[in-house]
């Protein structure tokens, strides 16, 4: 069964087909971030309890509901789990994007879809259907500064009229997050695991500054942080599977600053041309403004000259023509 949200033409439209299309995703995490906090749910509960300062105990309570490949975002949606009447979901980003709400809003309502769907809900019914609270954040350890704590917003999208922001029914704040080294320092201190996390992109960080290829920096990662005691209990076993995941989101994110140089030429070599054929119409209007003016100008010379030639005064011409009397008497002259 394909998991992500499929359309299909009908009658010109697109229509989304049923909601078994939307499951649970079984597989294997990979990316490092959700590899931690997903296969281990002590480690789970405890990021939960650091975020909102609380003290839950039961593992068990958290439900995993993470959905695989939602509509445009087959970028990955990290984690999602339910806990205590909540709908908590939990992003890691190494670069800045300004539509994450958007994205959390599409994702938000495909896990409503399924979660309606598995208690057979009815959503046209008499009967409220309880929800689940969401509680969207994203953990961003990317090179650009950026405060500890920040809140993005859905109507910060909404266009704007007469330079104001149009009221709106709808809201959806994600809570970002800066988790490199330095930052949130009592986040960290309450979450273990988060502090390992970070200390270890760090030091891959710091090696590659130094010169070391990511193949190379993240071995010589993996070796500092287990002779250091951070996150032993996961390099030690699965050091391999480690290096594929953080060489797999190397890769992604070269390909990316390919793709984005690649779009930045593209857009450049479409604004020239469009600037040289601009220009080129410019300057034919142009001509031809100056043209007409051109020709104007002889023509009224030709008949200011035949009318002097047949006896007229300059002080006859100006009072007929408009033209003043001064540069009559200079076409006299000439």
């Amino acid at each position: 069964m394909k998991t992500g949200m499929q359309f299909v033409l009908r009658k010109g439209r697109r229509v989304r087909l049923s909601l078994p299309h939307f499951i649970s995703n079984r597989k294997v995490k990979d990316r490092l971030f959700c590899y931690i906090f997903e296969q281990d749910r002590a480690a789970l509960l405890q990021l939960y309890n650091a975020l909102n300062h609380t003290d839950y105990r039961e593992e068990q309570a958290l439900r995993i509901v993470t959905l695989d490949n939602v509509v445009y975002m087959a970028m990955h949606n990290d984690v999602a789990f339910l806990l205590l009447g909540t709908l908590n979901l939990y992003e890691h980003q190494s670069t800045l994007c300004p539509n994450l709400p958007l994205r959390f809003l599409l994702y938000l309502a495909a896990e409503y879809e399924g979660l309606v769907a598995g208690m057979g809900g009815n959503i046209y019914g008499q009967t409220l259907i309880p929800l689940p609270s969401p509680q969207c954040v994203v953990f961003y350890n990317g090179e650009t500064e950026t405060e500890d704590e920040q809140y993005l917003c859905l109507t910060d999208a909404f266009a704007e009229e007469n330079g104001g922001k149009q009221s709106s029914c709808l809201e959806l704040k994600v809570r970002m997050l800066n988790i490199n080294r330095g930052h949130n320092r009592r986040l960290m201190a309450d979450c273990g695991r988060l502090d390992e996390y970070s200390r270890f992109v760090e030091r891959i960080r710091l090696l590659r500054k130094n010169g070391l290829s990511a193949d190379e920096a993240i071995d010589q990662a993996v070796i500092y942080c287990i002779d250091h005691g951070i996150m032993e209990d996961i390099l030690l076993p699965f050091r391999a599977e480690v290096k594929k995941m953080l060489l797999t989101e190397y890769n992604e994110r070269k390909y990316m600053k390919m793709f984005r140089k690649e779009a930045r030429e593209q857009g450049m070599k479409e604004g020239r041309q469009i600037g040289l054929e601009t220009g080129r119409e410019e300057g034919r209007q142009i001509g031809l403004e100056e043209g007409l003016e051109e020709g104007i100008q002889q023509e009224r010379t030709r008949l200011l000259e035949t009318m002097l030639q047949n006896g007229a005064s300059a002080e006859q011409l100006s009072e007929l023509t408009g033209v003043p009397v001064g540069e009559i008497r200079q076409l006299l002259r000439e």
